[in-house]
């Protein structure tokens, strides 16, 4: 059986994989072993209302109190988890995917994604039936000791405890309370983080994409309070558009948008606003790699970068780490996924980390990827070094990349092969450093990702090519 938790919550399609009996589970679950106050957010994806109604309900069913904070970004729910002092925070979302998909994803009370093994907890508890499972059992348990009892204080005690995990009724079952100021508070948050630094956006013009989805509530408000001059796009919604065509997996919109207002810089979010892409006035992109470059640079010079050191994964473009390295910064490389990245940096107390895709984690100012505070922490640096946007991302020279997926019978069996270990070594002797090779099974398809990248992009896919080739005849 797959495991239920991704890298990013439970996610699959509304009311046929992620069902209501699943969000009420995790609902329960949630106040079970988060504690009983939760912050409950959501994107605008039609089927929120449904899988939101469905988690509050198993939040109060187990006697928790639920925060409904409604439509906002996820990194707004992690803030509000801590503002609140709440015991934890359920996000509604599947971020980047289509609009018949849905997610949820949990909070600790720091505002933190939880670690594999409390995500494994919640999965047996909602495998054996969840609380009412939990709850038959152990009555099931009280009656067969009390069978067993020989006296009367043992029998006293077994009914004793039979009534104390009861479900919970009259006024122990929980309550929703509306946060009516919840995307106020994530707005002024975002903004004062900008304004402590001496700095505001005045004469900036910005086109901004919101995907359909939670940003359009947020950073359009949060922008223009900056000063800048703001020109968004799909910043309204009908349940069925997030992500469809636009946003920061769909960059063409931005791109004639920025074409048509002759904006200063470009800006577009996901579902749900926890990651973000820039763009150049002449359309070249800008990915979570350069601009991690620029806020790492800004922070090492502003002196607030964390042990010296930038954390990203595996997928990082060479010439990210060559940058770092030539600016004596350290550079940390994990596994694919965001909460790879978080673990390194909490462990490490580092204060910045990131993916190519966009997801940047900033910790001086949230507690997970936050698009809209990358956004304003990126211009923020761009404004201190006086150049345009296009001028400032040189700081890194992004270096030719082939990426070639390769279908096979065994994704693991790459693992140990020695035709390909050849092939890999033989590549990596002919780029002599200046360059990488990359191999990795992905995460849902029998399918082996070979990556190259080299200062000459014919190289980078001759390379690439040759490894496939192997790879495709051995595996």
């Amino acid at each position: 059986m797959a495991r239920l938790f991704g890298t990013d919550g439970v996610r699959g399609i509304a009311n046929v994989e992620l069902t209501c009996e699943m969000a009420y589970r995790l609902g329960q679950a949630a106040a079970m072993y988060l504690g009983k106050t939760i912050v409950v957010g959501r994107d605008t994806r039609y089927s929120g209302d449904m899988l939101g109604a469905a988690l509050s309900a198993g939040i109060m069913s187990a006697g928790g109190t639920v925060l409904e904070a409604g439509i906002i970004p996820t990194p707004g729910v992690a803030l509000l988890v801590r503002e609140m002092r709440a015991a934890g925070g359920a996000v509604i979302s599947a971020s980047h995917n289509p609009p018949e998909y849905n997610g949820i994803k949990l909070f600790d009370s720091a505002g933190f994604k939880l670690p594999d093994a409390v995500e494994d907890e919640i999965e047996r508890f909602i495998t054996t039936g969840g609380l009412e499972g939990q709850v038959a059992r152990m009555e099931e348990a009280a009656w067969e000791a009390s069978q067993e009892a020989t006296d009367l204080l043992a029998a006293d005690a077994t009914s004793y405890l039979a009534s104390e995990i009861a479900m919970p009724s009259g006024g122990s079952l929980g309550v929703t309370v509306p946060l009516e100021q919840a995307r106020e508070i994530y707005i002024d948050h975002v903004v004062r983080s900008i304004g402590e630094q001496g700095l505001d956006f005045s004469g900036l013009r910005i086109a901004l994409d919101t995907g359909h989805g939670a940003a359009a509530l947020t950073s359009p408000e949060a922008l223009r309070r900056l000063g800048a001059e703001v020109i968004v796009i799909n910043d309204d919604f009908n349940g069925m558009d997030i992500n469809v065509q636009c946003g920061s997996t769909h960059l063409e919109p931005l791109r004639m948008l920025l074409a048509e207002s002759g904006a200063d810089v470009g800006i577009a979010h996901d579902g749900d606003a926890d990651r973000v892409m820039i763009m150049c006035p002449d359309g070249t992109v800008v990915d979570g790699d350069m601009v991690e470059a620029v806020c790492a640079l800004d922070m090492r010079e502003r002196g607030v970068l964390a042990g010296n050191t930038v954390v990203s994964t595996v997928m990082a473009n060479f010439g990210f780490v060559r940058a770092m390295r030539e600016a004596g910064i350290e550079v940390v490389q994990t596994k694919v996924g965001d909460r790879y990245v978080l673990e390194a940096m909490r462990e490490g107390g580092y204060a910045i980390g990131g993916e190519q895709s966009g997801h940047m984690i900033l910790l001086d100012h949230n507690s997970t990827g936050d698009g809209l505070m990358t956004a304003c922490q990126f211009l923020a640096a761009v404004i201190r070094s006086g150049k345009p946007v296009g001028e400032a991302v040189g700081v890194m020279e992004k270096m030719p990349q082939t990426l070639i997926n390769v279908r096979v019978r065994d994704k693991h069996a790459v693992d140990g092969n020695a035709e390909v270990a050849a092939a890999v070594a033989a590549a990596e002797e002919a780029l002599a450093g200046d360059g990488r090779v990359l191999l990795r099974p992905s995460g849902t398809e029998p399918v082996v990702r070979v990556m190259v990248e080299a200062a000459d992009p014919a190289e980078a896919e001759r390379h690439a090519q040759a490894i496939a080739a192997v790879v495709e005849a051995s595996v």
